[in-house]
């Protein structure tokens, strides 16, 4: 039975913040795409009609106590490796990749969804096999274990991009979790060596990645194009920024993908570096707010869920914001809340859901 008392702990500032990014990545949609002619229903549209959806799951997912998950976390995670390996057997294949398993009435994209489960798996492990010293390397194989299983299925997709936030994610839970000094290095050193050995192991387009971030100019018309269209684009905008549907990059359609990857780049040349700092504001409070949320919340599942849902969010910001400057490869993050994508808009608000839900029962009834 539903607590109407919840309801005056509703984290409205939240929802706030959320629909005030959501609202700007709209109109920066529409500025993109408005000299787009397309038969059938604009992007920006289509965007406003999934944030509508996002916002209804939001508020579903509040509806139940969060802490049913905890004895729910590990069904899920069995679920969606499943479905992991069903999109390399069955799936669908889109430009060389295969990500999708088609629903007929939508495409669902498994790894998108992993990014949830693992946070709330991972809650649930480190809620019950707490250590008040930190963890050690032979009480952190369990965890690391059960995130090598998706990575390692989302990397053989592949999505390169996908994996690495999925391990970010975990791996931030870990370190909020407790690791001991001793084992912190450890696990450095054997990251470096596996980054290292890793290199043998990507594709031949991802290693192309990376010799463009290194050096983009070396096929400026092919594989830099991307980035250094990007850049451009960035800069241009000055201080002050060339003015709303006023930027060239994305006008005169030089610059690519600016619906989706690169989003930011757009709003950054027509707002300049004023209108990009008052988006990273928004960005940075979500994120402050959300630690806020989870220093706050009744229980350790609840702590680790927040900082799960928190890292998510940072993580994505990071390495799209990152990719656009050119300060990392191309890798296809988006941007949680503005770039284009009904599964990215749908799992960013579920992650929105579980803060909101954290946030209400903050206090125990």
């Amino acid at each position: 039975m539903f607590d109407r008392r919840l309801l005056t702990h509703f984290d409205w500032v939240l929802l706030g913040m959320i629909c005030l990014v959501a609202s700007i990545g709209i109109v920066n949609l529409y500025s993109a795409t408005g000299s787009w002619e397309t038969g059938g229903t604009p992007v920006y549209i289509k965007q406003i009609y999934w944030f509508g959806l996002g916002i209804a799951i939001a508020l579903a997912v509040c509806v139940f106590d969060y802490r049913h998950l905890e004895y729910m976390g590990f069904f899920f995670y069995g679920v969606n490796v499943f479905l992991l390996v069903g999109v390399l057997l069955f799936g669908k294949t889109t430009m060389g990749a295969t990500r999708w398993i088609d629903l007929g009435f939508f495409n669902l994209q498994p790894s998108e969804v992993m990014k949830i489960v693992i946070i709330i798996t991972l809650a649930c492990h480190f809620n019950r096999k707490g250590h008040a010293f930190g963890h050690n390397l032979k009480e952190l194989l369990p965890p690391f274990s059960l995130l090598a299983v998706p990575v390692l299925l989302i990397m053989k997709q592949p999505d390169l991009g996908t994996a690495m936030l999925v391990v970010f994610i975990g791996m931030t839970i870990a370190l909020f979790s407790g690791i001991q000094k001793l084992t912190f290095i450890v696990l450095s050193v054997l990251g470096v060596a596996g980054a290292c050995g890793g290199w043998f192991l990507l594709h031949d387009y991802q290693r192309e990645r990376i010799y463009t971030f290194l050096n983009p100019e070396r096929d400026p018309l092919g594989s830099g194009y991307h980035i250094i269209q990007s850049k451009i684009a960035v800069g241009s905008g000055g201080f002050w920024g060339k003015g709303f549907m006023k930027g060239t990059q994305s006008q005169l359609s030089f610059l690519p993908e600016r619906h989706t990857d690169f989003a930011f780049s757009v709003f950054a040349e027509e707002w300049g570096f004023v209108g990009s700092m008052g988006l990273l504001a928004l960005y940075l409070l979500i994120i402050i707010w959300g630690l806020y949320i989870a220093r706050r919340a009744a229980d350790k599942f609840g702590m680790f869920l927040a900082l799960g849902v928190v890292a998510m969010l940072f993580w994505h910001i990071v390495v799209n914001l990152g990719m656009v400057i050119g300060l990392l490869p191309v890798v296809g993050v988006p941007l949680p809340l503005f770039s284009y994508g009904g599964t990215s808009m749908v799992t960013t608000m579920i992650g929105v859901g579980l803060l909101l839900n954290v946030s209400m029962r903050r206090f125990k009834f």
